[in-house]
């Protein structure tokens, strides 16, 4: 039975998980997983379940917004949700093969390796001379926005689109195989690799891991692992946040969302080398 003061207190970090995973492209889950089982001693699999409800209600509360606003590329999520669904078959094929705490230190490292790499890169509002990848121009991976914050229409076009496909394909094996978010993923390939401006990359990514958590949400409710008193006031919590996180973003440069994203890519990748160290 959860207490009225506990779902508040799930109500009000959820709302901080809204606008974090509105404003990073993430699902929430990196916030509220630690929020329910080391503050409020919830049961992980409980956890689990809410997380991917709040990935679902981020994505809900955030995507709409940002197609309005035409910050998302619709063309470019489906195309790369080929891959990371691919990888996902993949992972959960190769469950049990692999042992997952090398796959946890090998990931670290890769993430270890793109949280410097973004850093040299936070002062960089948007990408300088990009060239149209040939696959690119094929399926017109490209697009353009209105930027608040620099007043002006921001044009685009992608490069590197095998290296950002075959992140993509990593993504969905280690979210197969290890049960966790990948966000944080498509953030990194499609703002480092395929050079496409952060605001995009993140409100891309908010599209992508609503189709990704939705696909899955159907398993995790037929475990029994949705328990309704915390997922709803995680649900209403999120959409919030996510509503907030949302406004908060367009006005916010390219360069702020870097430099928020940073410090969350080394605390994902030094808490995926402890687990692959505690293995």
């Amino acid at each position: 039975m959860v207490s009225l003061s506990m779902a508040l207190l799930i109500f009000t970090g959820s709302i901080l998980a809204g606008i974090v995973g509105a404003l990073l492209g993430l699902g929430g889950g990196i916030i509220i997983i630690p929020v329910l089982t080391l503050l409020l001693n919830i049961d992980i699999r409980y956890a689990i379940g809410a997380s991917i409800v709040s990935v679902i209600a981020t994505s809900s509360g955030a995507a709409a917004a940002y197609i309005r606003d035409r910050i998302t590329n619709i063309r470019i999520g489906m195309f790369l949700e080929m891959a990371t669904t691919t990888g996902a078959i993949t992972g959960a094929y190769l469950g049990g093969l692999i042992s997952p705490h090398y796959l946890y230190i090998i990931f670290a490292v890769v993430l270890g390796y793109s949280t410097l790499a973004m850093f040299k890169r936070r002062n960089l509002e948007l990408p300088e001379g990009v060239v149209a990848h040939p696959l690119a121009k094929k399926l017109k991976l490209e697009g353009s926005y209105y930027d608040q914050v620099l007043n002006r229409q921001v044009a685009y076009t992608s490069t590197g689109v095998y290296e950002g496909f075959g992140i993509m394909y990593g993504a969905g094996v280690i979210s197969g195989l290890l049960g966790i978010g990948n966000g944080i993923f498509k953030v990194m390939a499609m703002d480092m690799f395929m050079k496409l401006p952060m605001k995009v990359s993140t409100a891309t990514s908010n599209f992508m891991i609503g189709v990704t958590a939705a696909a899955s949400a159907s398993i995790y409710f037929a475990r029994g692992d949705i328990h309704p008193a915390i997922a709803a006031p995680v649900a209403l919590g999120v959409v919030i946040g996510a509503t907030l996180g949302t406004r908060l973003m367009v006005r916010l440069r390219n360069t702020t969302l870097r430099k928020i994203f940073v410090p969350v890519l080394l605390y994902v990748s030094l808490q995926m080398l402890l687990k692959g160290l505690r293995g």
